[in-house]
């Protein structure tokens, strides 16, 4: 057996109600909630990235391709053929997973009560509205006919408030174009996706209805959405996107269009981060604390074995041992506390948010269990090589000192 594990066992029982006791407590708890507090941190940044993220790619696509254009106003784009040369071979690109037509239009809503500006975007059939599903509150998404198109709609519930409009109302859309036109609209659902840059203007409905509105065959469309196997390698996707793409067309990420989102949620990975930084230092602060008083109780027991022979390296394993004992104790207790909160919280949404702040209705869970394990880990590391620092004490200890320290 492991000497001076053996003995450390035996120092783990021996000062069970001494005052190095309670202090050990003292440094497990704080151990279990640093590390508890820094995993449901983790838990709820991935939460809000992914959550945020989601709503983005599922309204917006990971890329939007566009016809180059000098205009400023990126609502009145100039069509794109249905027969160019990546609409119609999108599926031989291993990188793209879906690609879908779509078009704006400017517009007043008006009822008896208010009259609000919006944008119209057109989507067909081939809208990818399962990515869209998690985001409607009520109501069904347009149903789109081959022989015409449909005049059903979904407004975001900030638009429908404004409005005092709910779902099977209907409102009326003045189009702004040279001569005016207008169409009655009615309202098949209402989304909240909780971004400003969509709820605020954006109304879902037909393509087929914008390009009555332009005067364009069913062969034109605005634009196209881009879904990307791997959203996390943007910028290579992009660059093999430029290599296909005719020369008359424009690929612009959904990350470079909504930035501002993106940065506060890189902000958010920092603040984490300093967190982390300042929970392992208390957590280390304690366990040498803990260390340097149970050396003081140990003294004779240290003078004794170096009495005997033993060198410094097995002494000052034999507090390690001690130490390494309490940090598991403490990271087993601190993984129960994190998994248990972050399943109260992703189950039952005990902790509520203001969508209109937070972009969403409640504090959301989500499980990365491989920053989960890095936490564990780098926990567990940080404070194991802290240990070095009170054990060095145990050098200058002289055995002849040490036996007659009281």
């Amino acid at each position: 057996m492991n000497l001076s594990y053996f003995i450390s066992k035996r120092i783990n029982k021996d000062h069970e109600g001494s005052f190095s006791a309670s202090i050990g407590r003292i440094a497990v708890a704080s151990i279990a909630v640093g590390l508890a507090s820094a995993l449901v941190a983790f838990l709820i940044l991935r939460g809000f990235q992914t959550t945020i993220v989601d709503k983005i790619y599922g309204f917006a696509g990971h890329m939007q391709i566009s016809r180059y254009t000098l205009k400023s106003n990126n609502f009145d784009e100039p069509p794109i053929s249905l027969t160019s040369d990546f609409y119609t071979h999108w599926k031989e690109y291993d990188f793209v997973t879906h690609v879908q037509p779509i078009g704006y239009k400017m517009g007043i809503l008006k009822t008896e009560e208010a009259v609000l500006g919006v944008v119209f975007k057109g989507v067909t059939k081939d809208f990818d509205s399962t990515r869209f599903t998690p985001s409607l509150v009520k109501g069904h998404f347009p149903h789109f006919s081959d022989s015409t198109y449909s005049l059903e709609v979904l407004l975001s519930q900030r638009i429908a408030d404004k409005l005092e409009k709910d779902i099977g109302d209907e409102v009326i859309m003045y189009v702004v174009q040279n001569p005016p036109r207008f169409r009655r609209l009615s309202i098949a659902g209402i989304y909240e996706t909780g971004l400003e840059d969509f709820d605020d203007r954006i109304i879902l409905g037909d393509l087929g209805l914008v390009q009555r509105l332009n005067n364009w065959p069913d062969s034109l469309v605005g634009g196209y959405e881009v879904f990307l196997r791997d959203p996390s390698d943007m910028e290579a996707a992009e660059n093999e996107m430029y290599d296909v793409l005719d020369s008359d067309l424009y690929a612009d990420t959904a990350d470079n269009k909504y930035f501002q989102i993106f940065e506060w949620l890189q902000m958010l990975d920092r603040n984490v981060a300093i967190f982390l930084v300042l929970i392992l230092f208390v957590a280390s602060f304690n366990m040498v604390s803990f260390l340097l008083i149970l050396i003081m109780e140990r003294t004779n027991m240290i003078g004794v074995l170096k009495g005997l022979g033993a060198t410094d390296l097995t002494v000052r394993r034999i507090f390690s041992w001690n130490g390494m004992r309490l940090i598991a104790r403490g990271m087993l207790w601190g993984n129960v506390i994190a998994g248990g909160l972050g399943l109260l919280q992703s189950q039952f949404h005990i902790i509520p948010l203001d969508a209109a702040s937070y972009y969403m209705h409640y504090v959301p869970i989500y499980w990365d269990w491989w920053a989960i394990v890095l936490v564990n880990i780098l926990t567990f590391v940080v404070v194991n090589l802290t240990l070095f620092i009170p054990t060095t004490v145990i050098i200058n200890i002289r055995p002849i000192a040490a036996i007659k320290f009281d």
